[in-house]
């Protein structure tokens, strides 16, 4: 598993990359492992950082998808997979949350494509996105109690 690395690190070997010339000084961390590049920012700046590259000429959201660290905290990593048709890169961007409450802006006035994506985090991991024009379930039935993909769900469901 490769390291993180500190963004100095990253941009030195990387100084002509669009997206981290477009993020600024907006990520707090970064890895660059498998010939792609993973920008960890913090949550209130997710927005920001979509639409910084968008600009800088991302211009497909491919995924949203999250991951519970479960019992560590941060409990919660959300990954959005960005790509540039022009530049053929791919980056993901990577928001850690706290495991009390988990939320952070949706993403959707960026790329109205997060709004599946959004749903299906909340609706099995209980992350919120506020601003989210219609954060419902989307898989599991409206009356479900729980989020099932979270670590700590009972294996046969609440009883």
């Amino acid at each position: 598993m490769a390291e993180y690395l500190t963004l100095e690190t990253v941009r030195e070997n990387m100084p002509e990359n669009a997206a981290l010339i477009a993020l600024g000084d907006l990520p707090v961390k970064a890895k660059f492992d498998r010939n792609e590049l993973t920008v960890t920012v913090a949550a209130e700046k997710i927005a920001t950082a979509a639409k910084a590259l968008q600009l800088a000429g991302y211009n497909f959201f491919e995924d949203c998808t999250a991951v519970d660290w479960y019992p560590s905290e941060p409990r919660f990593q959300v990954t959005y997979h960005i790509v540039s048709m022009k530049f053929k890169e791919r980056i993901r961007l990577a928001v850690l949350l706290e495991g009390d409450d988990p939320a952070l802006p949706s993403i959707t006035e960026v790329w109205p494509s997060a709004n599946f994506y959004e749903r299906e985090v909340f609706d099995l991991f209980g992350i919120r996105f506020t601003g989210h024009p219609n954060l419902t379930r989307i898989m599991m039935p409206t009356d479900w109690k729980g989020h099932p993909l979270r670590k700590d769900y009972p294996v046969e469901g609440y009883r």
